[in-house]
């Protein structure tokens, strides 16, 4: 149900924005939306409001699509050849590779306009929660501590990978979970540590499946932390410590949902989303070949 409030919701934002735009640009916006992956930081919008009332069901969607959208918009940037230069993305030709790096770029730069533009059309019933959702969804963005920061730390000499696990992921998964919570007039700061420790979940699980992983399985390419030369768990403190890691995260992000009426749903998808990303069979098959 949850996912397919999510796609009607992107397919309507992205319909109102395509009707007289060019059409290759139209279209690369489209191809960088759909079809989606798993869509875990719009679940997440979405399960924390419907904890906290979802009394106003469309600002929820417009949160929720407006994270999405950043996100998609950030995996088009990262997927440039200034970038990772990465030619697949959710199994299928990235961006750039089927509409050339310039109507990548603009595509980019058209999902981050679109995402705000979702918002502050929703907010019309409940203008009262706007700034406060534009600051929370704009932080786990930006600067100094969003995913463009996140990106810019590969820049860097030097990077705590901590810090760089932290923003490029885990602040707009701390951005989806308090949104929900502002969407529904609820407060934002309670929902912030399952959305940070569960994004670093992510994070993780990415350095592990970029050693581990089948490529048709993932999606994309493999060993391009490697390649490239980015911060990893996995290549800075080997492939044991990252799994445990992993896990100590994945334990962390279900015990910090707050006490609610939807937590035992909440903890169910932390659960779910972990097995998913590195399955508990891969996580003991590695362990056992290290040893």
């Amino acid at each position: 149900m949850a996912h397919a409030r999510i796609e009607n919701a992107l397919l309507d934002t992205l319909g109102h924005c395509a009707a007289g735009s060019p059409p290759k640009l139209a279209a690369a916006v489209r191809h960088a939306v759909f079809p989606g992956g798993a869509r875990i930081r719009p679940q997440l919008t979405l399960a924390v409001a419907r904890a906290c009332g979802d009394d106003q069901p469309a600002l929820a969607d417009a949160a929720a699509v407006a994270v999405e959208l950043l996100h998609c918009a950030s995996l088009v940037h990262d997927d440039l050849p200034c970038f990772d230069d990465a030619t697949l993305r959710r199994g299928q030709a990235s961006v750039h590779s089927a509409y050339g790096e310039r109507l990548a770029v603009l595509a980019g730069d058209a999902l981050i306009v679109i995402a705000f533009q979702a918002l502050a059309r929703a907010a019309a019933a409940a203008p009262e929660r706007l700034p406060a959702l534009l600051d929370t969804v704009a932080l786990g963005v930006g600067m100094p501590c969003g995913i463009v920061a996140g990106q810019a730390w590969e820049c860097e000499p030097r990077v705590s990978l901590h810090e760089y696990q932290r923003q490029k992921t885990g602040a707009l998964f701390a951005a989806a979970t308090m949104a929900g919570a502002q969407a529904a007039g609820g407060d934002a700061e309670p929902w912030r540590a399952l959305g940070e420790r569960l994004g670093e979940a992510y994070q993780v699980a990415d350095d592990i499946r970029d050693v581990l992983a089948n490529p048709e399985w993932l999606g994309k390419p493999i060993g391009r932390d490697v390649a490239l030369g980015r911060p990893s768990i996995a290549s800075e403190q080997g492939l044991p410590s990252a799994l445990r890691q992993f896990q100590r995260l994945v334990t962390g992000a279900a015990d910090a949902v707050p006490t609610c009426r939807g937590a035992p749903l909440l903890r169910a998808l932390v659960r779910s989303e972990a097995e998913r990303l590195v399955p508990r069979a891969m996580r003991q098959a590695s362990l056992q070949a290290v040893a």
